[in-house]
């Protein structure tokens, strides 16, 4: 883990309130995996905490992370501009270890999208389905690293762009035809929720990791804002202990 001081070299729109940040950070952070994350300072001493963002691109010493833009944390991001320094800490969290699985359902849904982004990224030698789902078509970003998929299905909410319905709802559709080693995902609670009940519907018993969406404080562990309870009744530090875990093994 190293806190960096890093340079802007790009900060735009890729949706509507959707902004892809990219830092050029003075020294290699080691290997950067899918599912990992980021503290980043939002460059407004005023505002302690700093955002976590997952890492979407990561090649040599360049970071791109997206970000939704929610509170005034995010809305003080997108005023960052080429040139100016970011403290970051990383890498922070585990990622999605597909070293033993060749062939590979992605489901995600949203903001989801980026984590599985840099997880498909890294292992180009599996074969990736993708099932991604969003809001509507002003949502819709990123669907070039995403067609780097064996194959790749898209909806949004309201049908304007795509199959109208849902990621889970279009992987669910397909899932007992797939011929699938393990299955990776990352979306709102909602819709992990729905993925662990179709899969326990339809007896389809793959592994399957789901990196959890919860606001964090620290980052590492310490201030516990992020606890989520795990099947066995403790609690795990979605932070720290995640932020992909195996979907049977915490509570949704």
């Amino acid at each position: 883990m190293k806190d960096l001081l890093s340079v802007v070299k790009s900060n735009r729109a890729v949706a509507e309130n959707i902004y892809m940040i990219t830092l050029a950070l003075p020294e290699s952070a080691g290997a950067l995996h899918g599912g990992q994350f980021v503290n980043l300072a939002t460059g407004d001493n005023s505002l302690l905490l700093r955002r976590p963002l997952g890492v979407c691109i990561a090649e040599g010493n360049e970071l791109s992370l997206c970000y939704q833009v929610k509170g005034k944390g995010t809305k003080k991001l997108t005023e960052a501009k080429a040139g100016d320094e970011l403290k970051v800490l990383l890498p922070l969290g585990n990622y999605f270890d597909l070293s033993e699985y060749k062939n590979i359902a992605v489901v995600g849904g949203g903001v989801g999208v980026f984590p599985l982004i840099a997880a498909i990224r890294e292992n180009k030698d599996k074969n990736f389905y993708s099932y991604i789902g969003f809001r509507n078509k002003s949502a819709v970003c990123l669907l070039n690293e995403l067609e780097a998929s064996r194959s790749l299905k898209v909806t949004t909410d309201d049908g304007s762009y795509g199959d109208k319905g849902n990621a889970v709802q279009s992987f669910l559709a397909d899932a007992e035809k797939l011929n699938i080693d393990a299955i990776i995902s990352c979306g709102p609670p909602v819709m992990l929720k729905a993925l662990k009940s179709g899969l326990a519907s339809l007896g389809i018993k793959k592994p399957c990791f789901v990196s959890l969406e919860e606001r964090m404080g620290c980052g590492m562990g310490a201030c516990l804002v992020c606890v989520c309870k795990t099947s066995d009744g403790k609690n795990a530090r979605v932070c720290k202990d995640g932020p992909v875990f195996e979907i049977n093994s915490v509570e949704l």
